[in-house]
């Protein structure tokens, strides 16, 4: 065989080596997608139990963002005890779900579960405290601790800290009275 069909044939090798592994990937992002969705719907079908056993009414959304599942329980009265006070009924709940998943597909989930639009406006108020904490940090070049927080709610402040020049973030503490500490970029 001449040098020319040997890297001839060497890159044709590489063109389909390549194409099996891009449809590899999409296969297996495809099997991420299918997951996703299987354990939203197995969240929902226990959380819809859940709701009948409390007689509560609420609408189930199912939603795969982000590579996770989202799931959303929205317009029932009572939903609001279903969060408790700063969260910690939603979070209870959510651990409860994540578990109930895990039990039918026999992994780990990192569903994330929202009731009455609560997370979604909490973290709103938490980019608003994370963005402004960083610009004080900025202006005075003193460090700031938060109050302590959920892991959520820590990932939601950081990711805003980020988005300000000049500061960084770092948790500190351990649960539950682990916080958020920010402070100049050296």
């Amino acid at each position: 065989m001449s040098e020319t069909a040997e890297v001839v044939g060497t890159e044709q090798d590489e063109v389909e080596n390549q194409a099996t592994e891009e449809a590899a990937e999409d296969t297996d992002a495809g099997n991420e997608d299918d997951l996703l969705v299987q354990e939203g719907d197995i969240a929902g079908d226990y959380l819809e139990r859940l709701l009948d056993i409390l007689d509560f009414d609420g609408d189930i959304d199912l939603d795969v963002e982000a590579g996770r599942a989202i799931v959303s329980i929205d317009g029932g009265e009572d939903l609001d005890k279903l969060v408790g006070p700063r969260g910690s009924a939603l979070e209870a709940l959510q651990e409860l779900t994540r578990l109930a998943v895990q039990q039918e597909t026999g992994s780990r989930s990192r569903l994330m579960l929202d009731v009455a639009g609560w997370r979604a406006g909490r973290r709103e108020e938490l980019r608003e405290l994370g963005r402004s904490t960083a610009e004080s940090v900025v202006s005075s070049g003193e460090r700031v601790r938060l109050q302590p927080m959920s892991p959520f709610e820590r990932k939601v402040v950081h990711d805003a800290v980020a988005t300000v020049d000049g500061v960084t973030s770092e948790s500190e503490g351990e649960e539950p009275k682990r916080r958020v500490v920010v402070l100049p970029s050296s």
